[in-house]
């Protein structure tokens, strides 16, 4: 006989929130690591909230909500109080009964753009993960990793406009992005030499780069840098910058002082990919006593059939360049360009010379650059043709693993927030999201 389900209700019902929890969740196994991490985050917050007034919702309460969205690619504020609203796991996690009320979406944007930001407790969690990950062996501290990944700003590539036309004192235009530009430039002060100017910025988010480095498609983006440790890629540091490549190699620099400085960690040796082989970024790293693993940005061989640089060897103990015929090539010592020397060929010896059609047909006498970092650069060289060296390119590729675990798994492609501060929240969620999972799965 066909069973049937019956109507009555009961009138009482004993239900456990911690029971509807499956013991393998995710959320159930780093929920350990978060309490951890949030223990002292009312301490933290307590300066930026009034004396006075009523109660404000929970900041850990919000925090945790957070981490639920980065989790889940619930990105927006309005989605995540829906799920959270909804599912049993969230709720049990963010440490609301059957019936606490979830908070309204716009508590996130007054929270995160004033007392989240100004105090830097973003920041401050991240760290207090990657120390948890110290804390269960999961750092080796022996080599690192970096590299960028442009993500998407939200600003619209369609609306770029060249800097000079733009009116920033119009009232449209004081946002909390511009305001944050403006401040910018006016604390920089003097240009950077370095760092070409742009030519297309957008109105809305004028600190993002305009790129073509993503998907080979031309839009506003900003630099998700990371620092992993190669053992378990676990995220020892996390940058943002505009998606320039300049940008991201000096942020490089910050991030490797400020895990030394925060976890005193340092590296034998950092992996990275070319982007980051230049003559002055490889001589800070082994100024700093880090072996570059890193291929080296060349462009010193010919492919027209004349001599390149590398027919020429180089006099160490002398400080000269030897010609295939035996004639030095000297310099006067005078840095071109800020990063090169140029070596010269006496033009009496190359007039003579045999083989001055193939070395320098179209000029009187041969001229080779010599990086000022040229040192760094054969040591980089010397370096590549290493089993450790392969051994490093192999594990590199764990930090571009988290960028398409990052896209892929967790939404992550296009920011939600604007400025470079909004992009720095963003992008320590997002770390302290993976960094989380590392210790769930490996702990």
């Amino acid at each position: 006989m066909m069973g049937r389900r019956g109507e009555q209700w009961s009138l009482f019902y004993q239900f456990r929130l911690d029971e509807r929890v499956p013991k393998d969740h995710l959320l159930r196994r780093i929920d350990r690591f978060v309490t951890a991490a949030l223990a002292d985050i009312h301490e933290r917050l307590e300066p930026y909230y009034s004396e006075i007034g009523r109660p404000s919702v929970d900041p850990e309460l919000m925090i945790r909500m957070l981490i639920v969205g980065y989790c889940y690619g619930l990105r927006s504020e309005r989605r995540l109080t829906q799920e959270v609203e909804l599912h049993l796991a969230h709720r049990w996690f963010c440490r609301l009964d059957l019936d606490d009320k979830v908070p309204h979406h716009s508590t996130f944007s007054e929270n995160r753009l004033h007392r989240f930001r100004e105090s830097d407790v973003f920041r401050h969690i991240f760290e207090r993960v990657v120390a948890a990950c110290m804390t269960a062996g999961l750092v080796k501290g022996e080599g690192f990793a970096v590299d960028a990944s442009v993500m998407e700003a939200n600003a619209s590539r369609y609306h770029g406009k060249a800097p000079n036309e733009i009116v920033w004192a119009e009232p449209e235009r004081q946002t909390r992005a511009v305001k944050e530009y403006l401040a910018a430039l006016e604390a920089e002060g003097e240009p950077n030499p370095d760092r070409k100017p742009p030519k297309v910025i957008s109105p809305s988010d004028p600190r993002a780069a305009w790129t073509a480095k993503a998907n080979k498609r031309v839009q506003f983006g900003y630099g998700l840098n990371y620092l992993i440790d190669m053992e378990n890629a676990v995220i020892v540091d996390v940058e943002p910058t505009p998606a320039r490549t300049y940008d991201e190699v000096e942020s490089t620099k910050t991030m490797l002082a400020r895990t030394e400085r925060r976890f005193h960690l340092k590296p034998k040796r950092l992996a990275a990919d070319t982007a980051y082989g230049t003559g002055r970024f490889l001589g800070w790293l082994v100024g700093c006593k880090i072996a570059p693993h890193i291929p080296v940005r060349d462009a010193s061989e010919r492919d027209d059939g004349t001599l390149s640089r590398s027919d020429f060897r180089w006099d160490k103990r002398r400080g000269v360049y030897v010609c295939p015929n035996n004639k030095t090539l000297r310099t006067t010592g005078t840095v071109h360009d800020g990063n090169a020397l140029r070596y010269r060929a006496s033009k009496f010896d190359c007039d003579v010379c045999a083989l001055k059609m193939r070395c320098c047909p179209n000029t009187p006498a041969r001229q080779i650059p010599r990086d000022i970092h040229e040192d760094a650069r054969d040591l980089a060289r010397r370096l590549m043709g290493t089993k450790r060296f392969l051994k490093s390119r192999d594990e590199r590729k764990r930090v571009e693993m988290r960028f398409a675990h990052l896209k892929i798994h967790h939404g992550f492609e296009r920011m939600r927030l604007r400025g470079l501060s909004g992009a720095r929240d963003e992008f320590h969620l997002a770390a302290i999201v993976q960094n989380l999972k590392t210790l769930a799965l490996r702990s």
